[in-house]
C-alpha cells in the first residue's frame, strides 16, 4: 500500500521533495500557504511589468540539468536558458562600472589588467575551485548530514586538505592576489552566504568556479519558469499541490507522525515533511515535548543576511546598466560588519540591481525597463517604512550619479519588500532571506538536522537544513530528504 506524504511548502526543496518520493511510489500532497507556488520564487505582475520575486542568478547549470533528466525531461523542455555576456557589471570605489565577462580568455585579460600577471594565479585559483566544486556538488551536499561517518570516505578524507575547510576564504584569497578590486570580485559570492570571508571556509571558492569558469545564465521568462518547470513533473508524478492551504499542527501520536491539521480537521498522513520553514515548522506547528530544538538554539544560530528588495517599473531604457550589476562603490568591510558582527542597517551599504529587461523582453513593456533592488541586510532588524524610504532614496542617489542618468522621476511602479513581508509571506526566522549562515561551525552534520529523533517519520528539507542555502543547493536538499524517506520506508 502507497505511503501517504505530506509535504509543508513548495518552495524549491518542498517541490523537489515531492517529485522524488512520488516517483518513489508514494501518495503525495504539498501543502501551499500561499496563492501561488514557489516560495521565495514566486512572481507576480502589476502595470504590464513580471518581477521574479527572489532569487535571480542562475549558476550552478548542471544543477538543474541534473534534477530535470531524473524525471527523463531536459531543462530545454521547460524553459530556454541564455548564458549572460557579460556576466555581470560591477561598480567599485573609483565609481569605474567594469564588465566581467563570459570568455575565459577576456577573463584572464581582465584580472592581468588590474594586476599584473594574475591571470595565471587565477588558473591555479580555478583549478582548485574546480576540485571542490567536484568533490563538493558531487559528494558532500548529497550526504543528508545524519552522522559523522557519512564522511569517512577515501576520496573525501584524502582531499580535506585540498577542499581547504579549515581556512578562510579570505585568507585563502589574498594568497594568490592582492589588488582590491580582485579580492572584492572573488569574495562577492559569499556575501549571500552568511558570514564574513574571514569567517567563510575557503571550500567555498567553489562558488568562484561556479561564477567564472561554469558562467551566469538566465531562463527567459524569468527564474519563475523553473518552478513552472518543477511544478509540471511533480503533476506528471502524480503529486498533488493544495495552495492557500495553511497547516495549522503536525499530529503526533505514540512518538510518531498521525498527520497534519488544516483548517481545524485532522489529515492523516503516515510521513510528514516540512519544507517550510524549519523554525516556524518545528516551534509552531510541534508541541513543545517534540521539538528536537529550543528557542535558546535557534537565537545562537549564525543567520544568513535579510535583504530589502525594490521592484521597479520605468519608463524608459535605462543606460550604463547590464542584466546583473553589482554596486561596490563603498566599503565591503563595513557593510559586512553592519550585517554579520553588529547587526544594524548599513550606513553605506553595497547593493545590486537587476535588470532582466535587458535580456527578456516579456517582463517589461517595449521601451520600458524592470528593475530589481536588494540590499543585503542584518535579520532580525526593525522594519519600517521610514527605513525604507530611506534606503530608496540612498540607492535611487548612488545609481543616478554611477550611470550619470535620471532614473527616480521616471519610476511609473514601486513596490518594497523586507523583514516583515519575508516574516508574513514565509514565516521566515528572523526575517531571514537565505537561511542558516555557512560557517565552519553550520556545515554539514552541525545543520538543524533532516530527521526529528523525538518524532517517528518527521523529516525536514530546505535552507535551514542540510546542504544549505541557494537554488541548487534546496533542489538537492529535497532529494536527500526524499531519498532518506525511501530508505526508511523499504
Amino acid at each position: 500500500m502507497k505511503k501517504k506524504i505530506a509535504v509543508i511548502g513548495s518552495g524549491f526543496a518542498g517541490l523537489s521533495a515531492a517529485s522524488f518520493l512520488a516517483k518513489g511510489g508514494c501518495e503525495v500532497t504539498i501543502y501551499e500557504k500561499n496563492e501561488t507556488i514557489g516560495g521565495r520564487a514566486r512572481k507576480f505582475s502589476a502595470d504590464g511589468f513580471t518581477f521574479d520575486m527572489g532569487p535571480s542568478w542562475y549558476w550552478m547549470p548542471d544543477v538543474f540539468e541534473s534534477f530535470f533528466q531524473e524525471f527523463g525531461h531536459k531543462v530545454e523542455d521547460f524553459y530556454r536558458l541564455e548564458r549572460l555576456d557579460p556576466s555581470y557589471q560591477v561598480f567599485f570605489e573609483d565609481k569605474i562600472g567594469v564588465d566581467i565577462p563570459a570568455s575565459m580568455d577576456e577573463m584572464y585579460r581582465l584580472f592581468d589588467s588590474i594586476e599584473s600577471g594574475s591571470s595565471a594565479r587565477l588558473k591555479q585559483f580555478l583549478e582548485e575551485a574546480a576540485y571542490k566544486y567536484e568533490v563538493g556538488i558531487n559528494d558532500l551536499v548529497y550526504k543528508p548530514g545524519r552522522s559523522i561517518t557519512e564522511f569517512l570516505d577515501v576520496r573525501l578524507a584524502i582531499g580535506v586538505f585540498k577542499l581547504h575547510v579549515f581556512q578562510s576564504i579570505s585568507k585563502y584569497i589574498r594568497k594568490y592576489f592582492s589588488h582590491p578590486k580582485l579580492i572584492q570580485l572573488l569574495e562577492f559570492p559569499v556575501l549571500f552566504l552568511g558570514a564574513k570571508p574571514q569567517d567563510t571556509p575557503a571550500l567555498y571558492s567553489l562558488m568562484n568556479y561556479a561564477d567564472i569558469s561554469l558562467g551566469t545564465w538566465y531562463p527567459q521568462g524569468g527564474m519563475n519558469k523553473i518552478v513552472e518547470g518543477m511544478e509540471k513533473v511533480a503533476i506528471e508524478q502524480g503529486v498533488t499541490i493544495k495552495t492557500s492551504t495553511t497547516v495549522g499542527k503536525i499530529e503526533v501520536e505514540n512518538g510518531a507522525v498521525k498527520g497534519i491539521v488544516v483548517n481545524g480537521r485532522l489529515e492523516e498522513y503516515d510521513y510528514v515533511v516540512g519544507g517550510a520553514d524549519y523554525h516556524h515548522v518545528e516551534q509552531n506547528l510541534l508541541e513543545p515535548k517534540y521539538r528536537k530544538y529550543d528557542e535558546k538554539y535557534w537565537d545562537s544560530r549564525a543567520m544568513a543576511p535579510s535583504s530589502l528588495i525594490f521592484y521597479l517599473g520605468i519608463d524608459k531604457e535605462l543606460e550604463k546598466l547590464r542584466h546583473h550589476n553589482l554596486f561596490f562603490d563603498e566599503s565591503f568591510d563595513t557593510h559586512a560588519e553592519e550585517i554579520y558582527d553588529e547587526p544594524q542597517w548599513p550606513s553605506k551599504p553595497l547593493f545590486y540591481v537587476c535588470c532582466p529587461s535587458k535580456t527578456d523582453e516579456t517582463v517589461a513593456p517595449k521601451g520600458k525597463e524592470n528593475i530589481f533592488i536588494l540590499i543585503p541586510v542584518a535579520p532580525d532588524l526593525k522594519d519600517t517604512e521610514e527605513e525604507r524610504k530611506k534606503y530608496y532614496s540612498m540607492v535611487m542617489d548612488r545609481m543616478e550619479r554611477l550611470t550619470g542618468q535620471s532614473i527616480r522621476e521616471h519610476v511609473v511602479y514601486q513596490r518594497s519588500y523586507a523583514h516583515k513581508d519575508f516574516i508574513n509571506d514565509y514565516n521566515s526566522f528572523k526575517g531571514n532571506a537565505y537561511g542558516l549562515a555557512n560557517t565552519l561551525k553550520q556545515t554539514a552534520i552541525l545543520k538543524p538536522s533532516i530527521v526529528n529523533k523525538k518524532v517517528k517519520r518527521l523529516y525536514y528539507t530546505g535552507q535551514l537544513t542540510v546542504p544549505g542555502p541557494g537554488v541548487p543547493p534546496s533542489l538537492i536538499s529535497g532529494q536527500v530528504t526524499a531519498k532518506e524517506i525511501l530508505k526508511s520506508i523499504e
